[in-house]
């Protein structure tokens, strides 16, 4: 598949996704980007902005199998992974899948449920299968993860470890609707929704081809010099307890290749990655307490490094 055609199929399911999503065009990129790159997704914001909805909208456009799982205090570790149970009949212990036998799956306020339970999502997020009673099993493919996440409220939440959030190749935040594009919701969402009506434009097989040609996207000595910088920086920064791991930078380069395929590009910009360091970066990283005193966020420290080193000529 060339570049070309790659760009027309990305093309037709953005189109698709935007039938039903209003406006929020940096979000849909930074999704799409994600799925191409096999990475997963956290979508951070208050309530009612639409982060469901746009999850929904990307499953029933790209024609896959989709499951949502309400995060709550009781959820257990085997409602997400699944569970063995004993079948007097058969004199057999039979399988039962959990909710992340799908292609897609909205862990919903995932900030809401227990450390355990929310650990039971690692391993399926790193190596695409989970293990019941000793017994691997894969999920099915492509798969994601998009969990959301209410940063306001935080009665009943459990902030996430590190470890569950360095799984997450993006954070994502929605930001609330212009006039005119609550407006549009209003005419869109007011008698039906138009999410009812919307129809696949790829399926399985063509999400797979996607993702594979994301290899074929040449990325320069240059730019993983460029990426290497900024994770060095990042460990060494005195406002910063917490660095960038190698799975965080690795992820900033598969993301920049992404983004440069979705631009219709064969190749990697410096302007790609520039683009994609703060949804990439920001959650892995942990301030100081000094830092926090100051009011520092993780976000100005990255702009902070970025202002501090060269950044490589396009070539």
């Amino acid at each position: 598949m060339n570049i070309k055609e790659i760009s027309a199929q990305l093309t037709a399911i953005k189109q698709s996704m935007q039938q039903v999503v209003v406006g929020k065009e940096k979000a849909l990129d930074l999704m799409l980007i994600a799925l191409l790159c096999r990475g997963h997704v956290l979508l951070e914001d208050v309530p009612g902005i639409g982060k469901t909805t746009m999850v929904s909208t990307l499953a029933r456009s790209l024609g896959l199998s989709f499951n949502r799982i309400q995060f709550t205090p009781d959820v257990m570790p085997s409602d997400v992974t699944g569970f063995s149970l004993y079948n007097p009949a058969s004199g057999k212990f039979e399988h039962h899948p959990g909710a992340v036998m799908s292609q897609l799956l909205l862990a919903d306020e995932i900030n809401r449920t227990s450390p355990k339970t929310q650990s039971s999502l690692l391993e399926v997020m790193q190596e695409n299968q989970v293990t019941v009673d000793g017994t691997t099993y894969p999920v099915p493919q492509p798969f994601m993860v998009l969990a959301t996440q209410n940063p306001v409220e935080h009665v009943g939440t459990y902030p996430l470890p590190e470890a569950q959030l360095d799984r997450f190749m993006m954070r994502i935040s929605l930001g609330y609707p212009t006039i005119e594009e609550e407006m549009q919701i209003y005419t869109r969402f007011m008698d039906d929704s138009p999410l009812n009506h919307l129809q696949p434009v790829i399926g399985e097989e063509g999400v797979l081809a996607l993702q594979a040609s994301v290899s074929e996207i040449y990325c320069s000595e240059a730019i993983k010099q460029l990426v290497a910088q900024i994770a060095a920086e990042t460990r060494r920064h005195p406002d910063l307890a917490l660095g960038v791991s190698p799975r965080g930078s690795l992820m900033l380069i598969l993301a920049s290749r992404g983004a440069a395929m979705l631009k219709g590009r064969e190749y990697v910009l410096p302007d790609d990655v520039l683009a994609l360091v703060e949804p990439v970066l920001v959650h892995r990283l942990m301030l100081r307490p000094e830092g926090r005193l100051r009011q520092v966020s993780p976000a100005y420290v990255l702009n902070e490094i970025l202002a501090a080193i060269e950044i490589p000529a396009a070539r």
